[in-house]
C-alpha cells in the first residue's frame, strides 16, 4: 500500500517557568493508506499532543511532516485552510466538542458552509441526510441538540462532521473513552466499517489496549513524549520487547478466574517532561536499568522485522 502519512524527528515543546516541556520528542512513523496506527500510553504521555501536531492544530517546534507526498510542516494560511479538507479530527469528549446552540443538522453542515460546498440550502441538507445515514444516525435527530442525545448518538455527530469534508485521513482522539462498554463496540465498529467502504486512514489514540488491539494494523507505544515501541499489532501482543509494553498489556483483565496471569507491576515514578535528563525515559521505572540507562539515550532500532524498540537491554531481556 502507498504511503500517506510520514512523520519525521517530530518535537512539540511548551515553554514553562521551570523549562521547557517535551511533550513530544524525536517521534517518527509511517501511516500507509487504508491503515489504522494506535498510538498508545498513560495519560500525559504526548499521544494527544501528537495527534494534533501532525494535523497542524499545533506547529511542529522541530521534525518534519510530509502528507500525500507534500511537506505540510510550514505551511500557513489559504494553503493550510485547504488541508483542513483532507484531515480532521474526531475529538474525545462527544459533548464538549459540539456546540450547544447548534442543532444536529447545523453542526454536521457547519464545515460544508464553511467551505462552500453546497450551492444551496436544498443542496446542504441532501448532503447531511447521506453522512446521518453514513453513520447510522436516524433522520429524526435532525433538529436535535447535543443535550438531547446520548453519548453514542452525540460521537456520531462528531464522526459525521469529520466526514464531512470527505478527508483522507482522521485523528481519532480517545473517541470512545467517555462512552458505555456496549456504545464503544458500536461506535468501533462504525469507524471500521468506514475505514473499508471509504478508504480512510486512521491515527487511533487511547489508552485503553484492549480497544487498541481491536482497530489497529500497527501500535505505537509513547511514555513521557518518546517512543519506546512500534510494531504490527498481532505481534506486540503475542512477543512484547520492553518492559513498560509487558507492563501495560499485563494490565489488560481477563474475564476468567481459570486463566493464571502473572502481573508487571511497574514501581517508581514518571520522569519529568520539563528538560528531560539525557537518560532512558523509562529508566526510573525500569527493573532492569543500570548505569548506561540512566547516562544514555537508548537509540530507536530495528530489533525484530518491522518491530522497532528503543531499549539498551532490549536483547538481553528477550533473548534475542
Amino acid at each position: 500500500m502507498a504511503e500517506l502519512l510520514r512523520v519525521e524527528h517530530l518535537k512539540k515543546y511548551f515553554p514553562t517557568p521551570a523549562g521547557m516541556l517535551h511533550a513530544v520528542d524525536d517521534v517518527s512513523f509511517t501511516v500507509e493508506t487504508g491503515t489504522t496506527l494506535g498510538v498508545v500510553g498513560e495519560s500525559g504521555c504526548g499521544k494527544s499532543t501528537l495527534g494534533r501536531t501532525v494535523l497542524r492544530l499545533l506547529n511542529p517546534t522541530d521534525g518534519k511532516i510530509i502528507f500525500d507526498g507534500r511537506d505540510i510542516t510550514k505551511i500557513k494560511g489559504k494553503e493550510l485552510q485547504n488541508l483542513r479538507r483532507e484531515m480532521q479530527i474526531i475529538f474525545q469528549d462527544p459533548f464538549s466538542s459540539l456546540n450547544p446552540r447548534f442543532s444536529v443538522s447545523e453542526l454536521i453542515s457547519d464545515p460544508l458552509r464553511t467551505f462552500k460546498l453546497c450551492r444551496t440550502a436544498a443542496d446542504r441538507k441532501k448532503r447531511v441526510y447521506e453522512l446521518m445515514d453514513l453513520v447510522g444516525l436516524a433522520r429524526r435527530f435532525e433538529n436535535s441538540y447535543p443535550h438531547e442525545l446520548d453519548g453514542g448518538r452525540r460521537q456520531r455527530i462528531g464522526i459525521a462532521r469529520a466526514l464531512s469534508l470527505d478527508p483522507k485521513f482522521i485523528v481519532c482522539d480517545e473517541p470512545v473513552s467517555a462512552l458505555d462498554v456496549s456504545i464503544q463496540a458500536q461506535i468501533l465498529n462504525l469507524l471500521q466499517d468506514l475505514q473499508e467502504s471509504v478508504g480512510l486512514t486512521y491515527i487511533f489514540v487511547t489508552h485503553d489496549m484492549s480497544v487498541v488491539r481491536h482497530i489497529s494494523d500497527d501500535i505505537l507505544v509513547m511514555y513521557v513524549g518518546a517512543m519506546l515501541e512500534k510494531s504490527p499489532s498481532k505481534e506486540l501482543f503475542k512477543k512484547p520487547l520492553h518492559p513498560y509494553t509487558k507492563g501495560l498489556l499485563s494490565a489488560i483483565p481477563i474475564p476468567s478466574i481459570d486463566v493464571p496471569k502473572t502481573k508487571v507491576v511497574l514501581q517508581g515514578e514518571l520522569s519529568s517532561p520539563i528538560e528531560p535528563k539525557k537518560q532512558c525515559r523509562f529508566c526510573p521505572r525500569c527493573p532492569y536499568a543500570d548505569e548506561r540507562c540512566q547516562n544514555e539515550v537508548p537509540a530507536y532500532e530495528e530489533v525484530l522485522p518491522n518491530h522497532f524498540v528503543a531499549c539498551h537491554k532490549v536483547r538481553e531481556i528477550n533473548g534475542l
